[in-house]
């Protein structure tokens, strides 16, 4: 399976949870296959702490591929690459963790038929290699996008099954943003249907995750003033009725993360240590992951059962 993930705006916590999804589908032995499709700023290697490629690769990355100065794009092996403590002593029973990063002194370029036709070729090698390949594109509606919309609606994908995820902070411009990439005149579905897709089928591969959502109720926020609560719980309750009257909401949403400390801090992937032992991360944040990376693949939290 292909997974696209998605967002209008940077900084939505997309790469972060979507490395977290990855990690947490290679645990459960998964084969599990991660593409820097952030063609600007390729900085996916960070959250795996994979030191050779925080900003991406010197030469033959993704970049390199795809622009046909290679015949193979470099694949990292994040289980033996990594500087993370935990990471480094590959869980039993735990699948593959491949990441393939994109290159240093990349950025984004204009996506002609030869590009395309060895973006096909990649992911058609890839998903017949992996259970599942995380394509985690550049912000907006980018280069990156058009490419991922051009290459699935080739022929030859036709029989792989491809899922958006489009990531939005919880606030007002952020769901505003995330309904205007994905409905609006120049947003996914008119881009795909522009390049053959078709709508319904398209509207129906794609969900949207919540990511750093605050919680009135939780510990974090339940000794604050009583009028700053009440505001909270408000801006809450206009939040879910904007996300409803965008298509953004409840029925349209895959998985919500909530605002984790740590995070915010330091964007990296959250373990059962980091749970369990050390107590940096919260439970709620690891449950999240776990949950998102399950409802990936099920037809029934898609409406497709």
């Amino acid at each position: 399976m292909l997974v696209f993930a998605a967002s209008d705006k940077g900084g939505t916590g997309r790469s972060v949870t979507s490395a977290n999804v990855a990690y947490r589908r290679a645990l459960t032995g998964d084969d599990v296959c991660y593409l820097d499709f952030d063609f600007g700023s390729p900085t996916a290697a960070a959250v795996f702490d994979v030191p050779s490629a925080l900003r991406g690769i010197e030469q033959g990355g993704l970049h390199t591929y795809l622009k046909g100065k290679t015949t193979e794009p470099v694949r990292m092996d994040v289980w033996g690459e990594t500087e993370h403590e935990v990471l480094r002593h590959r869980p039993t029973g735990s699948g593959s963790l491949v990441l393939l990063p994109g290159d240093r002194s990349g950025g984004e370029f204009p996506v002609g038929k030869e590009t395309v036709n060895r973006c096909v070729d990649l992911f058609l090698r890839l998903n017949g290699e992996f259970d599942l390949v995380v394509v985690d594109l550049s912000a907006g509606r980018s280069y990156a996008v058009d490419m991922a919309l051009e290459a699935t609606s080739r022929p030859e994908l036709s029989g792989v099954d491809a899922r958006w995820l489009v990531y939005h902070r919880w606030t007002r411009q952020h769901v505003i943003a995330a309904a205007g990439l994905v409905y609006g005149m120049r947003g996914i579905i008119a881009g795909g249907v522009a390049r053959g897709h078709d709508e319904e089928r398209l509207e129906a591969c794609i969900r949207f995750v919540r990511a750093a959502v605050p919680d009135p109720e939780s510990p974090l926020w339940s000794q604050v003033p009583l009028a700053q609560s009440a505001w909270m719980a408000k801006c809450d309750q206009d939040l879910n009725a904007l996300a409803a009257d965008l298509n953004v909401g409840f029925s349209r949403m895959l998985g919500a993360v909530p605002l984790e400390p740590v995070l915010q801090w330091r964007e990296q992937l959250i373990t059962d240590e980091d749970v369990l032992a050390s107590r940096i991360a919260n439970l709620e944040t690891r449950q999240a992951f776990e949950d998102l990376a399950l409802r990936l693949t099920d037809d029934e939290a898609w409406g497709m059962a």
